[in-house]
């Protein structure tokens, strides 16, 4: 466990968030790896199958991260506050919420996976492929909530690196899984879904028997499971608009990915490609972003107003660096690695994913000021402003799928995610100053208090 209300703020940030972006870097990599096996193995079909559910898949599993991401926000503010008696309470309470919404969602999704499809446009000779994958990720839904839920949580008292040595596990038996399912048993891509969702449980499991060995903090026994409505209602009023923030943006995704099923295979399987390597190379802004809901939250309840505004700065800094720089990556270097994805014969994808890079690359560090804003507020308990802001991601995803992809293509397919961006940011940055002005006040009347004391 880590304390980060005390030291360098810049430094800690730096620290906490390096195992942070290498997880995050792993979990994209052992979804990568699901595309490219079957990208080369199965063929251009049974990528644009696995790459048209990405956004389905974003919705359903998204609300699940959203939702322990809240639940995790208010055990880091009393992880910070030394309220340890309140941080079992509220790991208690996220297995209950947790639960709940498990059950809820693994049966909803799998009722209404087909409709959906068709809703979306999934083109005749993949929507098959694209059931029998996400039908498999939808039924271990429990798997990933787990996961997220007690990775979140180990987090919040401090802890990056040993999430991350799980998540490592967990991406080997991913890809062994992957190539014995896909090419020893002919699977096909429910084996890639099959070998996904074990490996989340194989990290689960990790995280549960470090719980029971090395934190004595959040062993929890029957008398912590209390069905408190007040305590429900606190963690709820943080948890759901994060959980809803992510299905929002994921419904415009889905929404974008409508109109790009229409536009033809080659134009899915160039987004499913350009896509992957587009998320890896957001890791470091979205893991700075995460990396400040959890130093907000501990300084937020430890009254160390000061290291919040200070900590928000340095990190604006370190993460719109590295903004610029992925950036520049990916648009010179984004088109060799798609050929880790499809046949170097597939040109038109090639110059499709080109688009997709120019578009995106040069807004990077847009998105990097977004992840800032965003966390910093939930880490401040602000859940419902980046819940609207949310909202307007998805009114700017849909106005580039239903009218920028019927004037200019692909190109205007290709701008929803930056047009999104400069639309959330313009929300949040009201809320932002507020809540930094607010901060200061604070900070100023903590210290007149103090040089009263003296």
């Amino acid at each position: 466990m880590r304390e980060l209300t005390k030291g360098n703020p810049a430094k800690l940030i730096f620290i906490f968030t390096i195992p942070l972006l290498i997880g995050n870097i792993f979990q994209q990599f052992y979804n990568m790896v699901d595309m490219i096996i079957v990208g080369q193995t199965l063929g251009k079909n049974a990528l644009a199958a696995v790459g048209s559910t990405g956004s389905l898949t974003f919705l359903i599993i998204g609300f699940a991260q959203g939702l322990t991401s809240g639940l995790s926000i208010i055990t880091a503010q009393r992880f910070g506050a030394q309220d340890f008696r309140g941080v079992k309470r509220s790991f208690a309470t996220g297995i209950i919420i947790s639960f709940i919404v498990t059950a809820v969602l693994t049966i909803v999704s799998l009722v209404f996976l087909r409709p959906m499809l068709l809703l979306m446009q999934t083109p005749a000779e993949i929507i098959d492929q694209a059931q029998a994958f996400i039908s498999v990720i939808l039924a271990g839904i429990f798997a990933a909530m787990t996961f997220n839920l007690l990775s979140n949580i180990i987090r919040a008292l401090g802890d990056s690196r040993t999430p991350l040595f799980f998540l490592v596990i967990a991406v080997i038996v991913n890809v062994l899984l992957d190539l014995i399912f896909i090419l020893y048993f002919g699977m096909g891509v429910e084996g890639a879904g099959y070998a996904t969702v074990i490996a989340q449980m194989v990290a689960s499991l990790l995280c549960l028997i470090y719980i029971k060995k090395k934190i004595p903090l959040l062993q929890l026994h029957r008398k912590d499971f209390v069905w408190d409505k007040k305590e429900l209602r606190k963690h709820l009023n943080i948890a759901l608009p994060m959980a809803f923030q992510a299905s929002i943006i994921a419904i415009g995704a889905i929404i974008l990915q409508s109109a790009l099923n229409s536009l033809g295979t080659d134009v899915v399987a160039a987004q499913a490609a350009a896509g992957r390597i587009d998320q890896f190379a957001t890791q470091p802004m979205m893991s700075f972003g995460v990396t400040m809901a959890t130093f907000t939250a501990q300084n937020y309840g430890a009254k160390e107003y000061g290291r919040i505004l200070k900590g928000v700065k340095q990190c604006l800094i370190m993460s719109c660096g590295f903004s610029i720089a992925a950036g520049a990556v990916v648009i010179l270097f984004g088109h060799y690695l798609v050929r880790l994805f499809v046949s170097t014969s597939e040109v038109k994808v090639f110059e499709l994913s080109q688009i997709y890079f120019n578009v995106n690359g040069s807004m990077y560090w847009i998105l990097a000021i977004l992840f800032i804003l965003r966390y910093t507020l939930q880490g401040l308990g602000q859940s419902k402003i980046p819940t609207i802001a949310g909202i307007m991601e998805l009114l700017m995803r849909s106005f580039a799928a239903i009218f920028l992809t019927q004037l200019i293509g692909y190109t205007g397919a290709a701008a929803a995610s930056p047009l999104a961006w400069i639309g959330s940011v313009v929300v949040l940055l009201y809320s932002y100053i507020k809540a930094m002005k607010s901060l200061k006040i604070l900070e100023k009347e903590q210290q007149e208090k103090s040089n009263l004391a003296v």
